[in-house]
């Protein structure tokens, strides 16, 4: 594949994709599965992304167009946490997810020098699960969140730093 992504760190302005993403139902049935009317709340969400210095949030650009987000949480000293949406539906299935994923990682064991990365992901999103593989995560298990009815089973996956001795 030929293209080209980018990832830059999100700002301000970046809200109204995130209101799209953040609104659009089948989006969501694949993510968290809590879909969230309310815009006070939504902007919220959002400012809480631009105030933690820990955490590192990243828009996917595509020829300069916004097609996604990706963000590596902050967990502990070796380990970051993984999202990523493909907002964009002209964009989804077209290995673009894949493109930010491989340069998150390398940002996440590069400059920010993590040695561990997971992801949890709805069990029922094959799809997803196939290009989280293809990018070397590896299945560690379901993990039970009983007390939230939209998504109360996700599947673990786990990428480690290979260090050389």
């Amino acid at each position: 594949m030929k293209s080209i992504i980018k990832l830059r760190k999100i700002k301000k302005d970046d809200l109204k994709y995130f209101l799209k993403w953040w609104k659009d139902k089948d989006l969501i049935k694949l993510t968290s599965g809590i879909y969230e009317e309310s815009d006070d709340i939504l902007n919220g969400y959002f400012i809480n992304f631009l105030k933690n210095s820990q955490n590192n949030h990243f828009i996917i650009l595509h020829n300069n167009k916004v097609v996604g987000n990706i963000s590596l949480t902050h967990k502990n000293t070796e380990t970051v946490e993984m999202h990523i949406v493909i907002g964009e539906k002209e964009y989804q299935s077209k290995g673009y997810g894949t493109l930010a994923i491989n340069q998150a990682v390398k940002k996440a064991f590069g400059k920010l020098e993590y040695q561990k990365i997971f992801i949890e992901v709805r069990s029922d999103n094959l799809r997803a699960i196939r290009v989280y593989e293809k990018c070397g995560f590896t299945k560690k298990g379901l993990k039970k969140y009983p007390d939230n009815k939209y998504q109360p089973l996700v599947l673990k996956m786990i990428l480690q730093k290979v260090m050389c001795k």
